[in-house]
């Protein structure tokens, strides 16, 4: 059993009946959402579901952190809308295994590491983005089609059916946990609105009017695309994209979950694992996918923290698909509705809206602005990207503001430049206008105990001030050089020339890494 434990990554006690019924709960909820992203990118519904399953399985078993889902995306389906129609679905399969290695490689090389960078004003507004997408998709099915073949808004009572099976499931799911948590609130509210309309015989819209379920296992399948230069310069631009972008979802959605079960998932783990994923997902005739937040928020909230939970989504999920599809499409959307709309209530981080007199102007503008590019662009990939890039040229012009320099003249007639802050190229113009070459002493020291030379702009312009005043007959002298700033001018010795003051009686801190 301990084995067994340490395999499936049980970080204490774990229900074994709550990590079931949360897998049982995801396996529905991913249903409609597999079906309409394969909709979306202009597959077959089982392309989707299959997807779907063989992604929630892989990265259940392989994935750096437990309790996250993996599934067909809108993001991934987004990207390949266009592939699909201009050359078909065996170039969805090929882009789908050449992305699932991009990944792998990824993890391999532990680039997951980078998801560091990402500013938490970033993560907010991706949070939040990808919160009303989630709502927004659900408006979809509130749509039917009218007697000439049109998609038009329900109304009358069709529309008050709706309404009153979405709030009855919404209601479930938040009163239940109040009165018991010995049982998934979603589940919960998933069979009892379904028990009313079938008891009722109530004329709703279900799973079955989307598109049948019905299917076999996944066959296996090796994609019919010529073996050429021109068919993988076709496929590797949508493929690089549906990598990154699936990187960008997957460990973001793992820094969520992190937070909310206050653990820590492995995020190169996860970058091998959605490879691994992706790669049988198009040989088993899958469009791929990453991981879904919704559907990780759904089996977090209902208890879930172990691997056990992922699987069982997965594994059930394929038998519905083969043996249970005429009962599964019979499941009211209007169930299925009222728990996705939950999840983006829950999703959304409304502390967020708090934090706009405390934090700075700045992350609130890459806050709003990654939630807008998330909302209408449905590019989680350039929205990241965006936001990361603001933020950096903000850090980067604020920091350019903090060099300073102290003056003073030793009793030996030398000039002392202490400086503080760090020189980059941002702040190398405002470094230079500290000195003063021309009226300078014979004899200069740069003292860098407060700083440190980032960059080769950085060595640059030390360079450039070294020539300045030796054009004047003077001599400069650097002091107090971190150990990783001496490598540098070691390293860039050939094009540079400068004066560094030995000083073995001093220490850095930051020369310990």
């Amino acid at each position: 059993m301990k084995v067994i434990a340490n395999f499936f990554d049980f970080p204490h006690k774990v229900d074994i009946k709550t990590e079931i019924l949360a897998g049982v709960t995801v396996a529905l909820a991913l249903i409609p959402e597999a079906v309409a992203f394969a909709m979306i990118a202009g597959l077959s519904p089982l392309t989707g579901l299959y997807a779907a399953f063989v992604m929630g399985l892989i990265t259940s078993i392989l994935g750096g952190r437990p309790g996250m889902i993996s599934g067909a995306t809108g993001a991934v389906a987004v990207v390949i809308v266009s592939l699909v129609v201009s050359h078909g679905p065996e170039y969805i399969f090929a882009t789908v295994i050449l992305a699932g290695i991009i990944q792998i490689l990824a993890g391999v090389f532990r680039l997951g590491k980078l998801i560091r960078l990402v500013p938490h004003s970033v993560i907010f507004g991706f949070v939040n983005g990808l919160a009303i997408i989630i709502f927004m998709s659900q408006l979809g099915n509130f749509k039917a089609v009218n007697d000439a073949g049109e998609l038009v808004w329900m109304t009358g009572s069709n529309l008050y059916t709706m309404l009153g099976l979405v709030l009855t499931t919404m209601l479930i799911i938040w009163g239940l946990p109040k009165l018991t948590k010995a049982f998934p609130s979603s589940l919960a509210a998933i069979l009892v609105v379904f028990g009313i309309v079938v008891f009722a015989g109530i004329d709703t819209k279900t799973v079955g009017d989307i598109a049948s379920i019905k299917g076999g296992f996944p066959p296996f399948h090796i994609p019919m695309i010529p073996f050429t230069w021109e068919a993988l310069g076709v496929i590797f631009p949508y493929a690089a994209i549906v990598a990154g972008v699936g990187l960008i979802e997957s460990l973001l959605t793992l820094n969520i979950v992190d937070e909310i079960t206050e653990t820590r998932g492995r995020g190169n783990k996860e970058c091998v694992a959605q490879g691994t994923a992706n790669v049988l997902s198009g040989f088993f005739s899958g469009m791929g996918g990453c991981a879904m937040i919704g559907q990780s928020l759904i089996n977090v909230s209902s208890g879930a923290r172990a691997r056990l939970s992922g699987i069982v989504a997965a594994v059930m999920l394929l038998v519905f698909i083969m043996f249970a599809a005429d009962i599964i499409e019979l499941l009211p959307m209007a169930a299925l509705t009222g728990v996705m709309i939950m999840v983006s209530i829950g999703t959304f981080e409304w502390a967020s809206f708090k934090t706009f007199r405390r934090m700075p102007k700045s992350d609130v503008l890459v806050m709003v602005l990654v939630t807008l590019v998330t909302i209408f662009l449905h590019n989680l990939a350039l929205a990241v990207l965006v936001g990361v890039i603001i933020s950096a040229l903000v850090f980067a012009w604020d920091n350019a503001k903090r060099i300073r320099a102290r003056k003073y003249v030793d009793d030996k007639g030398a000039k002392h430049y202490e400086i503080y802050g760090p020189l980059f190229f941002g702040s190398v113009t405002a470094f230079n206008e500290k000195f003063d070459v021309l009226n300078d002493h014979d004899e200069v020291i740069i003292d860098f105990s407060e700083s440190r030379i980032v960059d080769m702009s950085g060595i640059e312009a030390v360079n450039k001030l070294t020539e300045r005043y030796l054009k004047q007959g003077k001599k400069l002298h650097l002091r107090h050089l971190s150990r990783d700033c001496r490598n540098l001018l070691k390293n860039a010795d050939e094009i540079i020339e400068v004066n560094i003051l030995e000083d073995p009686t001093w220490k850095v801190a930051v020369d310990k890494v």
